[in-house]
């Protein structure tokens, strides 16, 4: 039995992520602000699939909701096998648009948080010879928008660095880049989706399946589909104004 963490747990993609983990049979600790909605998707998961689910409600950008989250990854007792950091939004606007507030607090919850988890994890999992790390970035890593891409194309960085470092020492880390898939994610942004193409949008099970299966592989970057492997590629080499085309995030 191997147990795993997921922050922004109960909604989209990370909600995807407890459900196919738990049907695997990996004990879950499920991470969310709202700790009702994290009871009640407990109470689901552990009826469905007859795994051990802890909760653990908390406000990742406070710093005693991080302290705890933290805590409970450097607790040797109840070691984390399987680390996903999924928490994460958009931000709508330009640079000189938005407040540094606004602009701290995405940075943040983006780079900052699962920095520090990751460091905690990564720790434990070493001693122990064995663990993974997963990183849920975006395609949009790939292209020039905004301090979204800017954050993605951080954590794109991040795991191909240490997943070199630490993978022949039994922790792999990955980073996962999924395009437009079909979550809450745009509506909490508020913004229009109805020009994004329908072959571009993925469903929540189909990218997790493809995400988990670079993950077991130890691969430092999975980009699921060659539709998104393919658009992937073309940014890298397109010019930066094609690559812009269009300000709507793409993480999830």
């Amino acid at each position: 039995m191997t147990t795993a963490l997921i922050t922004g747990a109960t909604a989209g993609i990370g909600a995807e992520f407890a459900r196919q983990l738990a049907a695997r049979g990996d004990d879950l600790v499920i991470v969310a602000r709202d700790a009702a909605r994290l009871a009640e998707s407990a109470a689901t998961l552990q009826h469905e699939f007859g795994i051990a689910v802890e909760v653990l409600a908390a406000d990742l950008l406070s710093d005693d909701g991080l302290a705890a989250v933290d805590a409970r990854l450097a607790d040797e007792r109840r070691p984390i096998d399987l680390l996903v950091n999924n928490a994460g939004y958009g931000i709508r606007g330009e640079l000189d648009e938005n407040s540094f507030a606004d602009e701290k607090r995405h940075l943040d919850i983006h780079v900052t948080v699962p920095l520090q988890l990751t460091q905690t994890a990564l720790r434990g999992m070493l001693a122990r010879g064995r663990g993974r790390v997963v990183l849920i970035a975006s395609v949009a890593a790939f292209t020039p928008r905004g301090t979204y891409s800017a954050a993605k194309a951080w954590a794109v960085m991040l795991a191909r660095s240490a997943n070199l470092v630490y993978r022949p020492r039994g922790v792999s880390v990955t980073a996962v880049c999924p395009g437009f898939v079909r979550t809450e994610f745009h509506e909490r942004m508020k913004v229009r989706t109805e020009g994004i193409p329908e072959f571009l949008w993925l469903q929540a099970p189909t990218l997790v399946r493809l995400a988990l299966r670079g993950i077991d592989r130890g691969r430092s970057v999975v980009i699921p589909t060659v539709r998104y492997r393919v658009l992937a590629s073309l940014a890298r080499i397109l010019p930066d104004r094609a690559g812009a085309t269009g300000r709507l995030s793409s993480r999830d």
